[in-house]
C-alpha cells in the first residue's frame, strides 16, 4: 500500500466530510444523501421507497389485517377473492396467482416483494370483445378468465385450459347449455359446467394448477364458479383466444 501524506489528506476533506469523519470516529453512521441529489429521478426515489416499506410475505395459511387488506386490494382490482376476511385461503391464493398472471410474475401464489410492488403500479386487464350483456373471455396465454361487461373486465378468475396434447378450441362462442351439480364426462369430474362448443366447457374442477393442464375445458375452482354460475347462463358470449 502506498503511504499518503496527512496533509494530502486534509487539502481534500470539506466541512461534510470532515463531520462525517468524526461522526465515524465516535462510532455514529453518517446519514446517506437523498438519491434525488445524486441524480436519481424523483419517481424512482419514490418506488424505493416504497418497495423498503416492510411488507410481510403473505401464503396460504397467513392471517390477519394485512391479509384483509391485500384482499381488499385484489377485490378492487377485480379478481376473484371473495370475502375480505383476513383468511389468506385458496380463494385469495387463486386471486394472486391470477393477479402474478396477468402482471408476468412468478405464478407461486407468494405475495413478496415483487408482487406487492405490482399491487401498487398492476397491469390493468381489458377485453378484446365488447358487448352490452356479461361476457366470458377465457385468455389461454395468460391462464386466465375474465367476466367482462360493457368494455371492462369486471373479475378476473385464475384457469388452466387445455395441454398441448389436448389443446382448448380458440374461438367466438355461447354458452349452449348448462348443468348446475356436478357432471361425470369420461374424462372426469366437471363441476357446474357451461359447454359453449360440443363437450367442451367453462366448469369448476378440484385441481386448477397455474398451468394448462385440462382435456381441453376451461377450468376454474370450485368457489369461484359458484360465484360465477348467478351471473352467466345460456346464450351468454364465449370468446377464447391467445
Amino acid at each position: 500500500m502506498v503511504p499518503v501524506s496527512p496533509h494530502h489528506t486534509r487539502r481534500h476533506l470539506g466541512p461534510r466530510a470532515a463531520l462525517g469523519m468524526a461522526l465515524l470516529a465516535t462510532g455514529l453512521a453518517v446519514p446517506a444523501a437523498p438519491a434525488a441529489a445524486a441524480g436519481v429521478p424523483t419517481t424512482q426515489v419514490a418506488q424505493v421507497a416504497r418497495l423498503s416499506t416492510a411488507q410481510p410475505v403473505l401464503r396460504q395459511g397467513s392471517q390477519g389485517s394485512a391479509v384483509a387488506g391485500l384482499q381488499r386490494r385484489l377485490a378492487a382490482l377485480h379478481y376473484d377473492v371473495g370475502s375480505a376476511d383476513g383468511i389468506f385461503g385458496p380463494s385469495t391464493f387463486h386471486a394472486v396467482v391470477a393477479f402474478q398472471k396477468v402482471n408476468g410474475l412468478t405464478r407461486d401464489g407468494i405475495v413478496g416483494p415483487r408482487t406487492w410492488a405490482a399491487l401498487d403500479r398492476p397491469v390493468v386487464p381489458k377485453p378484446k370483445y365488447t358487448h352490452t350483456g356479461y361476457s366470458l373471455e377465457a385468455n389461454l396465454t395468460t391462464q386466465v378468465l375474465y367476466l367482462a361487461r360493457g368494455g371492462s373486465v369486471v373479475r378476473v378468475l385464475d384457469a388452466s385450459s387445455g395441454k398441448a396434447s389436448t389443446p382448448t378450441p380458440t374461438g367466438n362462442y355461447t354458452i349452449l347449455r348448462r348443468i348446475d351439480g356436478w357432471r361425470q364426462s369420461d374424462l372426469g369430474l366437471l363441476w357446474r359446467p357451461n359447454y359453449f362448443y360440443r363437450g367442451y366447457a367453462v366448469h369448476g374442477a378440484t385441481s386448477v394448477p397455474n398451468y394448462p393442464a385440462s382435456h381441453g375445458c376451461v377450468r376454474v375452482p370450485i368457489p369461484a364458479m359458484d360465484r360465477l354460475w348467478s351471473i352467466i347462463g345460456v346464450g351468454v358470449p364465449v370468446h377464447v383466444y391467445r
